[in-house]
């Protein structure tokens, strides 16, 4: 099979299409003929050596991706699955060495596939497993009620995008940020006040919500400078580990979507409510596998709305 991987760590140039062995399905497993797989900033990372301590005992090559869409191929030995052969599905894919998205076969576990909302194509499809989990689990993790105050920065990316989207779903009242020229967007996927994007964030939080938001979905990796946004004993999501030392009774949640790699129902959900129009798929370009290069340079550049698509 084709598979966009690298043998070396370093910049987007190190990409390159491999051959690899077909993969083949076990016990509870699901092999998927990938149309479509998303391009993340954790391939980026990948890429660059961001796991490199991860992987020094797992030879290369090394596969990204962790967002697939296709047809269901193969269906393992011993596998409870209401699917079948032929369908169109789509799934979170957990990367390690050779096993990523960006390959034309992948083997899964049964319960991190569910099929394509139903309208969608391959590449609108890639853009929700991995991102729509990520965000599903930042709420969870912060488990706020409805009246709640939601606030979220990087709401004009992927991660913030579904999770304006879905914290209104919540019932919750929503306090995005968002650029000048993404204001308008921002506004559209539903949040109840936007403010500038910037250093400044939690300022301008509490210019609207005095006592500070209830949680706290930190998509563009704040950090420090998102935290005086959260009110005493309030909650923290945040995207790439980062915690600090309590002050103010604040709870940091870090958000490690593998964690819910397995989580069926909260995929088949996400399914469901994109069919229903409570989130919104969006591809910002899709380009062959063969442009996987060309696509994270444009992912590192800054500024894509929705998600860089690779088809195969």
């Amino acid at each position: 099979m084709r598979a966009v991987g690298i043998t070396e760590f370093g910049d987007p140039d190190v990409l390159h299409i491999m051959d690899l062995p077909d993969p083949q399905p076990g016990p509870g497993q699901l092999r998927i003929r990938v149309r479509a797989a998303a391009v993340n900033p954790t391939d980026t990372g990948l890429r660059g050596g961001g796991r490199a301590a991860q992987l020094k005992d797992i030879p290369p090559p090394y596969v990204p991706g962790m967002d697939a869409a296709g047809s269901l191929d193969q269906i393992g030995p011993e596998t409870l699955t209401d699917l079948q052969v032929g369908d169109h599905v789509m799934a979170i894919v957990v990367p390690s060495g050779s096993h990523g998205a960006y390959s034309e076969l992948i083997v899964v576990p049964a319960e991190s596939v569910t099929r394509v909302p139903a309208g969608a194509t391959d590449a609108e499809a890639a853009t929700l497993p991995m991102n729509g989990l990520t965000t599903r689990l930042a709420l969870d993790l912060l488990g706020l009620n409805p009246g709640q105050t939601l606030a979220i920065t990087g709401a004009a990316g992927a991660v913030g995008g579904y999770g304006v989207q879905l914290g209104k779903v919540a019932g919750l009242q929503v306090i995005a940020d968002a650029a000048a020229q993404d204001e308008q967007l921002v506004k559209e996927l539903g949040a109840d006040v936007v403010v500038p994007r910037g250093p400044d964030f939690a300022e301008h939080v509490r210019a609207v919500a005095p006592n500070g938001a209830d949680g706290l979905i930190d998509a563009a990796l704040l950090n420090a400078l998102a935290v005086p946004a959260v009110r005493d004993g309030g909650r923290i999501a945040s995207l790439r580990g980062y915690t600090s030392e309590a002050e103010r009774g604040i709870m940091f949640h870090p958000v490690f979507v593998r964690s819910y790699a397995r989580e069926h129902e909260k995929l088949d959900l996400l399914r469901r409510q994109a069919e229903a129009g409570e989130i919104t798929l969006r591809v910002a370009r899709t380009l062959p596998a063969e442009r996987a290069a060309e696509a994270h340079r444009i992912l590192e550049a800054g500024g894509t709305r929705g998600r860089l698509i690779l088809e195969f």
